[in-house]
């Protein structure tokens, strides 16, 4: 049995990479001997904008890892290069998503042997962070530069990364389709109960933490331009996530707008046992992003068979079939979205988009990672024998 090693981020961290790390363990390990080298320090706590890394839920996915690695602290890179090097595994993957860890996985992967260098699969969901600065491209250039393969999960990602490595081999996934926290969709009146919401309310969903580049003033304002038109829609829209941004700016702008009554807000990072409750409740999910790769709060509504409403920025087009899945907002503003959500409640009497979904997340390329796995160790050895017989 051929065995990997995964560089990346699962429990007890919290968060879109831990998850994805889990679910790639998960598919992985029915058919390689799979380790994960978790990290015992992600982010220092001054560059952490939440209130803890970790998931405090009681319902977790807990997934089995080496906690040996430290973002910041370079003797830890020389020690997990070293695992790394006595155990001689046939892969190694990878998780890359900001420009942060760059020195990190550069000095791990330039302290392998000669022999693994050549065995170094980077996985990005990111190429440069949503919020780039003046430095990420040479940080991304060192961070990458000893990948010999890459596996990106959206079109997007893949242009973006030709530009820093047009000669490296690059094959192409998806996100999962976060199905595990997925209950009775039958209980939306009793989940409703939960926020004081009525069974005839019109319920659209934003999920996950709150940054400028998620656009939630922009759903904001959008909610007021469509409650001024389709006041008969009754809209109530719930925000779930902790803020990164200074909440004040978002209040003032409910009260400016007289959105007080429409707009609850929960603060926090939403242990997974509560999840289910936001997702059920509601009708719709808004992704109003100002800009994306992919997004796994997608695929979270997804796996609740909930339709999405989302902005053609990024990547997000390409898991959206429109009219199908969701609607795609043509552009990251409120009048656009405000157009896209009266479509989506207009659409509804007549297209089962719950039916949709569960066809399109039966097709989900996740599917297929072994597969990818497969192609790239496969790879891997005709690059070796050729070698050899040169």
């Amino acid at each position: 049995m051929k065995k990997i090693i995964i560089i990346g981020p699962t429990y007890p961290y919290r968060g879109g990479n831990s998850l994805f790390v889990s679910f790639l363990y998960e598919l992985l390990y029915k058919e390689y001997e799979v380790k994960i080298y978790n990290y015992k320090l992600l982010y220092p706590q001054i560059l952490f904008p939440g209130k803890t890394q970790y998931d405090l839920s009681q319902d977790v996915k807990k997934i089995e890892s080496v906690r040996i690695l430290n973002s910041i602290n370079p003797f830890s890179w020389v020690k997990v290069a070293r695992k790394i090097n006595k155990e001689n595994p046939d892969l190694i993957i990878f998780d890359w998503w900001h420009p942060f860890f760059s020195f990190c996985h550069f000095g791990i992967s330039s302290l392998l042997k000669k022999e693994l260098k050549k065995r170094v699969v980077f996985i990005t969901e990111n190429i440069v962070s949503h919020e780039k600065n003046l430095f990420e491209n040479i940080l991304t250039k060192i961070g990458l530069f000893n990948s010999k393969y890459f596996i990106v999960l959206s079109k997007q990602v893949e242009n973006e990364l030709r530009k820093f490595f047009r000669d490296r081999k690059i094959y192409r996934s998806e996100l999962p389709i976060y199905s595990h926290l997925k209950t009775n969709l039958s209980q939306k009146n009793e989940a409703r109960k939960k926020f004081n919401l009525d069974e005839n309310d019109n319920v659209i969903l934003f999920f996950g933490y709150v940054r400028k580049y998620k656009g939630l003033d922009i759903l904001i304002e959008s909610l007021s331009l469509l409650l001024k038109s389709q006041p008969q829609l009754n809209i109530k829209l719930l925000v779930a996530g902790e803020f990164y941004e200074d909440k004040k700016f978002y209040l003032d702008l409910i009260e400016r707008l007289n959105l007080k009554n429409r707009i609850l807000i929960f603060d926090e990072y939403i242990p997974n046992e509560k999840v289910k409750d936001f997702f059920i409740a509601s009708d719709l999910v808004v992704l109003p992003y100002r800009s994306a790769t992919q997004s796994g709060i997608l695929n979270l509504s997804y796996g609740f068979s909930k339709p999405v409403v989302i902005t053609n920025v990024g990547g997000l087009a390409e898991f959206v079939i429109p009219d199908r899945t969701g609607i795609i907002a043509n552009e990251s503003t409120p009048d656009s979205i405000s157009k896209a959500i009266k479509q989506f409640f207009e659409l509804r009497k007549d297209i089962d988009f719950e039916k949709n979904i569960e066809e399109y997340c039966q097709k989900n390329n996740f599917n297929n990672f072994n597969r990818i796995i497969s192609d790239v160790l496969n790879d891997i050895d005709k690059n070796f024998k050729s070698k050899i017989n040169s």
